[in-house]
C-alpha cells in the first residue's frame, strides 16, 4: 500500500513541475512579446493557461484520491494540503501572464519603454516560481526563504517602473493610457511574486507544520 502510496506522491511531484513550467513559459511569453511589440507571440499565451488550468483540476482530482483513498500519516497531510493550496496560486499565475499578454494586443504594436527593467522584473519572477516549486519537490526550506527573500526585489523593481511612468504621464499627458497599461504590466509580474512567495510559504509548511503567517 506504502509503495503505491509513494508513486503517486512522485506523480504530483511529476504535475507539479510540469505546471511550474508551464507557468514559466507562459510569463517569458508574455514577457518576451512585451519587449518585441509581438501580437501573434502575445497570443500564444492563453493556450498556455488553457493547459494551466488543466494541470490544476488533475493536481486538485489526484490530492483528493491521495486523501481519500490512502489515509495518509501527518506528515504526508501536511504535502498535499500544500499542494492543493499551491496550484491554486499557480493557476493565478497563469491568468496573471495571459493578462499581460492580453495588453501587448492592445498597446498596438509598441514595445514597453523601461524594457531593460521590465525584463529584469520578469526575469526574477520566473525563477521565483522556477525555486519556489523546486523547493517543495526537494522539501528545501532554504530555497524557499530565498524566494520569499526575493520578493524585496520585484517589488523594487516595481517601484522603479511606476516613478518612471509617473513622471511620464506628467510630462507626455497624451500618453497616458499607455502608461497605465504599462503600469498594469508591472503590476501583474508584482502579484506574481507574491503568488510565488505564497507556494513558498507552504513549502515551509509542507516541510515544518507551522505556516510562515503563524
Amino acid at each position: 500500500m506504502r509503495i503505491r502510496f509513494d508513486e503517486q506522491l512522485a506523480l504530483l511531484n511529476k504535475e507539479l513541475i510540469e505546471m511550474g513550467a508551464l507557468c514559466e513559459e507562459a510569463i517569458a511569453l508574455s514577457s518576451k512579446a512585451l519587449t518585441a511589440a509581438d501580437k501573434e507571440l502575445a497570443k500564444k499565451v492563453a493556450p498556455l493557461d488553457a493547459e494551466i488550468d488543466q494541470k490544476e483540476r488533475n493536481i486538485e482530482s489526484l490530492c483528493l484520491k491521495l486523501l481519500l483513498k490512502q489515509q495518509p500519516v501527518a506528515s504526508d497531510l501536511r504535502l498535499i494540503s500544500a499542494a492543493l493550496k499551491m496550484i491554486t496560486d499557480m493557476e493565478r499565475i497563469g491568468d496573471q501572464a495571459e493578462d499581460i499578454a492580453e495588453i501587448v494586443c492592445f498597446l498596438d504594436g509598441r514595445s514597453a519603454e523601461n524594457d531593460d527593467l521590465m525584463r529584469e522584473m520578469a526575469r526574477t519572477t520566473i525563477q521565483m516560481v522556477t525555486e519556489s516549486v523546486d523547493a517543495f519537490v526537494n522539501r528545501d526550506i532554504l530555497l524557499a526563504r530565498n524566494v520569499i527573500s526575493d520578493d524585496d526585489i520585484v517589488d523594487a523593481f516595481f517601484d522603479q517602473v511606476r516613478k518612471k511612468l509617473i513622471d511620464k504621464i506628467g510630462k507626455e499627458p497624451s500618453d497616458g493610457e499607455y502608461a497605465l497599461d504599462l503600469l498594469m504590466i508591472a503590476k501583474y509580474l508584482e502579484r506574481i511574486g507574491d503568488h510565488a512567495v505564497n507556494i513558498a510559504k507552504w513549502v515551509i509548511f509542507s516541510v515544518t507544520g507551522v505556516h510562515k503567517e503563524e
